[in-house]
């Protein structure tokens, strides 16, 4: 009987924990090691451009590091205009994380206008559930199509498959013996 209730909290945890991992959301570092600063135009890529290299989904989250400054979500408006006199959201803590709850379009800049207006600013789209399982097929004349390139969140979908299908595994080997 011990071994039965043992074999059951066993199989229970090893599904707990495939569930998290299944789940889990990834955080992002906005501005990588350098964190949110007023841009120079020495970086290798802009704020924009970086967004748009990765795929955010609901439950991610992105990581603000800063210094003398502040992290303001906008209208599109208050975006295109850096105006932060309405802001939807405002950190000034220096260590900011913002979590996606829904899908569609977030707007970041800083609170200071000289920042903002230099490109210290920010569009995100988080994609639908729906856009997030569909890949766009190529179209029948496009010889540059190319598979996207590998970024966090397939890794991090990797990962877990391969955590939940070891899991799996040992589970099952654990019951046959």
């Amino acid at each position: 009987m011990a071994s039965f209730t043992f074999k059951s909290f066993f199989l229970a945890a090893t599904m707990a924990v495939a569930a998290v991992a299944l789940v889990a959301g990834f955080q992002f570092e906005v501005g990588g090691k350098m964190g949110w600063r007023k841009p120079t135009g020495k970086e290798p890529e802009t704020y924009n451009e970086w967004a748009a290299a990765n795929r955010f989904h609901i439950g991610d989250t992105i990581h603000f590091t800063y210094k003398n400054d502040s992290v303001m979500a906008v209208s599109a408006a208050d975006y295109l205009n850096c105006n932060g006199s309405a802001p939807v959201a405002k950190f000034e803590d220096g260590s900011t994380v913002f979590e996606f709850d829904r899908p569609g379009f977030f707007y970041f800049i800083s609170g200071h206008l000289r920042h903002c207006m230099a490109g210290q600013k920010l569009i995100i789209r988080v994609m639908h559930p729906l856009e997030a399982e569909l890949a766009p097929s190529p179209s029948a004349g496009d010889d540059d199509w190319a598979p996207p390139a590998v970024n966090s969140t397939t890794k991090l979908a990797a990962f877990s498959f391969y955590i939940t299908a070891f899991a799996g595994l040992f589970t099952v080997l654990y019951f046959l013996v």
